[in-house]
């Protein structure tokens, strides 16, 4: 129990690390900005409670938002994806169930799983962050071609991270 404690705890730090230090610094003309520090929510074990999910889904948000100047956006967007959580495992579950105590990572259940598991979240993710900083329907468009473009470069950076995390 203490040991994976540790370690969500040095993946929560290195995952805001890269996000702050590296990834916040890509952006290609405004309309790319991939976001990796949702791969913690992703990560967090199955059988984790509810309750604690968003707990660590909010303060996870805060943490960016306290380190990009945006005040509640991420918050608000983690938050989001730690609540439709439990619905994707349950839409995403495996024909016998998920095993108890593993971690829900392209290791464990295949790369089809984690990209369809990944994508629904991720994409959620970025929906309310994007429209959340816009604030208004009027460049809808413009703000779906936004989450859209960043959806997949946060998806491709997050498959990257769980090759090099699994040693692939």
């Amino acid at each position: 129990m203490i040991n994976r404690v540790i370690r969500l705890g040095f993946i929560f730090i290195l995952l805001i690390l890269l996000q702050v230090l590296f990834f916040n610094n890509i952006q290609f003309s405004g309309y790319v900005n991939p976001y990796v520090y949702i791969m913690f929510i992703l990560l967090l074990p199955v059988e984790m409670p509810a309750w604690l999910l968003l707990i660590l889904s909010f303060f996870t948000g805060l943490v960016m938002d306290l380190f990009s100047g945006t005040p509640g956006m991420h918050a608000s967007a983690s938050l989001v994806a730690g609540f439709i959580r439990p619905y994707v495992l349950r839409i995403t579950s495996p024909r016998d169930g998920y095993e108890p105590g593993a971690n829900p990572s392209m290791l464990v259940y295949g790369l089809k799983w984690f990209l369809i598991y990944a994508s629904l979240i991720i994409f959620v993710h970025h929906l309310v962050l994007f429209y959340l900083e816009v604030f208004r329907f009027a460049d809808f468009f413009r703000t779906l071609l936004r989450v859209i473009l960043s959806f997949l470069f946060s998806l491709s950076f997050i498959v990257l991270l769980e090759y090099i995390r699994k040693g692939k």
